[in-house]
């Protein structure tokens, strides 16, 4: 000390004198000879005398700060925690006496104090606190901070994993935002990776430092949306959006949830990325619900980014088109803040007069990929699936390049065990068929070398006489009548060979899949194609099923109640078109041939078909089939029947050809229920043929062709009996060999 003083005493000398080269000279003994000494109590001596230069030049110590802080901040690495705390006193009074003089030395202060943050000995770390809050104080005095250049240092300490250090760096950062002269926001996007992984740290209390200080960022980017750096961030935000802590991944979440209602469509390009992200979130149980309903709102607000004008622009023309107007309703800012052509990466908000380009191939890639994964949850699956009909009712000319490939796992999610995921599934599936942009060229049905176009007229019954005056509305534009499109018959060609490779599918959800098809697309549509599909069916036994499955929808599903009734009196062309395309198939069942003729009120026919009956085979399952027709005849589907038993005058061939479903049943309950029935009719002796009937027959119908059709399906199921009869023989006997 006392030394110190004979320096203090030598120093003040100097200065009055102006002799700077006396003064450098006393400090550079100071320094070398004692503070950089091997002995340890030279350094101390150099350490207070150096701190006693400092107060002894005063305001003029700015002109030898170099000098002075130097060598001290060379005793912070001292083995010797008492000359680390030496050292520490020594620079508080440097810093005391030089105030805002030290700033331009700020980033060789922040790095020496930043590592006695860290360290071990309690009074060493009282000591750099003190000296902390000392620095903390001149610069929220000064308008002199020079934050451009302590950036770089700030990126580099802010992903230290010491405890102190982390706890150091935080409270710099949120003093440095609480100055009104430093504008941080700028630099958010270099410490931003930071500040999410000291929001991870094992202590409390960092972390709820952290969550102050990204609270005061988001706050500020609220405040001013159009300098922020949105763009730069988004890619950052999408790696913590996917964290394994709970806190990061909430954290962020709620940035992106903020970024994208903001930002709007300067994120489109991140797009896939941040569904990466959020898509898993949406099947989060209630642990993380917090995490979930986030989650959602970023879904939802990213979805109505995409516009339909994204479907019009071509990649290949943006680079040379002038920019565009924005298409949404977003706030625009002034032009000065959009101008200097930037690109939409620059994070200018809004994107005002940039080209925003949506990356749909990357979308859809990402979406395929979730749909893959077997292991996903429900409510991911349904967002995947109302992402993919968002996406091609807004760009439904960009979808089409991928619904070659979407198509097979969009079919194989048919099989999901979820009655929701499979409804939006085949939305999207009925939109793939009746989407105008499907009509291009090169997506005809591939699935067939013969798709037979020209006999299977795929139109909308009754459309014209729908028409209102303007021709633009009633039921034209409703979505259960849309116009096909060539992935139609696609669609039902791989639907039913997806009933046919799993049967369980056909028989747990076949009629549940078909009944929203016909709510979601022409009924009429469905069944035409699905007839002439199945008339060339292979597998006669699946045909016989298939035909039943549609059969039984139609006799008795609500959805088909104007289809029914279109067939119900075959007035028009277009009604008598389908039955006799539906015969067709309906011959590979010959008891759902006999129900379909019965709602067509074609009893003539009817009865013709019940009497070669006695040249088939009576199998068991025939018989229940004949059972369940006769149940269904008791149903109010078959009210208008039943009633025209009444008058069995001009209704004959009904009562003949129900006597004759009677004759083939044995003396079972059904046999029972439809002889009660027949009983009921009023005069029996009237049911001799009349001379004429009021509706024997349709016309325009050559029944004696159907007829022969009949014989030729029945002749062909036949033959396939025997076949695997005979098979079935081959193989017992190579058992019993």
């Amino acid at each position: 000390n006392k030394a110190a003083g004979m320096e203090m005493g030598l120093v003040r000398e100097f200065v009055a004198q102006n002799n700077t080269s006396q003064i450098k000279h006393v400090i550079q003994i100071l320094s070398q000879e004692f503070a950089l000494s091997q002995h340890p109590h030279s350094r101390k001596g150099g350490l207070i005398g150096l701190a006693a230069c400092s107060i002894a030049l005063g305001k003029d110590s700015g002109l030898y700060l170099k000098e002075l802080i130097e060598p001290v901040l060379t005793c912070f690495n001292d083995a010797d925690s008492r000359l680390r705390y030496y050292a520490c006193e020594a620079l508080y009074n440097i810093v005391k006496v030089a105030r805002g003089s030290v700033l331009p030395h700020f980033n060789v202060l922040f790095d020496g104090l930043s590592k006695l943050a860290a360290d071990p000995d309690p009074n060493v770390k009282s000591g750099s606190e003190l000296l902390d809050r000392l620095l903390k104080d001149i610069v929220t005095e000064s308008n002199q901070f020079d934050l451009v250049g302590f950036i770089p240092l700030l990126r580099e300490r802010i992903y230290s994993n010491n405890q102190y250090a982390r706890q150091f760096i935080i409270s710099w950062i949120l003093v440095l935002e609480s100055v009104p002269d430093i504008n941080l926001l700028d630099y958010l996007p270099e410490i931003l990776d930071g500040l999410f992984q000291i929001l991870g740290d094992n202590s409390k209390e960092i972390r709820k430092m952290c969550e102050v200080a990204l609270g005061e960022f988001l706050k500020e980017i609220k405040k001013n949306p159009p300098s922020v750096k949105f763009a730069e961030m988004a890619n950052i935000l999408v790696i913590h959006c996917q964290a394994a802590d709970d806190l990061i991944q909430l954290t962020a979440m709620c940035w992106m949830r903020e970024f994208i209602q903001l930002a709007g469509r300067v994120m489109l390009p991140y797009s896939s990325g941040i569904l990466t992200a959020v898509l898993p979130c949406l099947s989060y149980d209630d642990r993380k619900k917090n995490i979930k309903e986030v989650a959602n709102v970023c879904n939802q607000s990213l979805m109505k980014l995409v516009i339909p004008e994204d479907d019009e622009m071509d990649e290949a023309k943006q680079a040379t088109a002038p920019p565009a107007e924005p298409a949404s309703e977003e706030p625009v800012p002034e032009p000065e803040a959009a101008s200097g052509g930037e690109s939409v990466n620059s994070g200018v908000f809004p994107a005002s007069r940039i080209q925003v380009t949506l990356n749909l191939d990357g979308i859809v890639q990402v979406l395929d990929c979730h749909l893959h994964d077997t292991s996903i949850g429900m409510m991911t699956r349904i967002a995947v699936l109302k992402w993919l009909y968002h996406l091609y009712i807004k760009t439904p000319r960009k979808m089409f390049r991928h619904t070659d490939s979407l198509f097979p796992i969009l079919l194989r999610t048919l099989s999901d065990e979820s009655d929701e995921v499979i409804l939006k599934d085949l939305e999207v599936l009925a939109e793939i068929a009746s989407s105008p942009a499907g009509q291009t060229e090169g997506h005809g049905p591939s699935e067939t070398a013969d798709p037979r176009p020209g006999q299977v007229e795929l139109h909308i019954p009754g459309r014209n006489s729908q028409l209102s005056a303007s021709g633009a509305k009633g039921l034209e534009c409703s979505p259960s009548t849309p116009t096909m499109n060539s992935y139609f018959y696609k669609f039902m060609i791989n639907l039913l060979k997806r009933f046919s490779s799993e049967r369980k599918l056909l028989e747990t959800r076949g009629a549940f899949i078909i009944r929203q098809l016909c709510l979601l697309l022409n009924a009429e549509n469905i069944f035409h194609s699905m007839a002439d599909i199945l008339l060339r069916e292979e597998d006669l036994k699946f045909a016989s099923t298939m035909v039943h499955t549609l059969n039984t929808i139609l006799l008795t599903s609500s959805e088909l109640f104007q289809l029914r009734n279109q067939l119900k009196d075959l007035r028009t062309p277009e009604s008598r078109n389908l039955f006799c395309c539906l015969y067709r198939s309906w011959c590979h069942n010959p008891v759902t041939t006999v129900s379909l003729c019965f709602l067509t009120q074609n009893y003539k026919h009817a009865y013709d078909l019940i009497q070669k009956f006695g040249d088939l085979e009576v199998t068991v399952d025939f018989l229940t089939e004949v059972d369940k027709l006769v149940q269904l005849i008791e149903c109010p589907i078959f009210t208008y029947l039943r009633l025209q038993l009444l008058d069995m005058k001009n209704n004959p061939y009904l009562i003949k050809a129900l006597y004759g479903l009677l004759m083939l049943l044995p003396q079972s309950s059904a046999f029972q229920l439809l002889s009660h029935r027949l009983q009921c009719v009023p005069n029996p002796e009237l049911m001799q043929s009349a001379a004429g009937s009021k509706r024997s027959s349709a016309s325009n119908i050559d029944y004696t062709e159907l007829l022969q059709h009949f014989d030729k399906v029945q002749h062909k199921h036949l033959e396939a009996r025997h076949q695997r009869a005979g098979r079935a023989e081959q193989l017992e006997r190579r058992g019993v060999l």
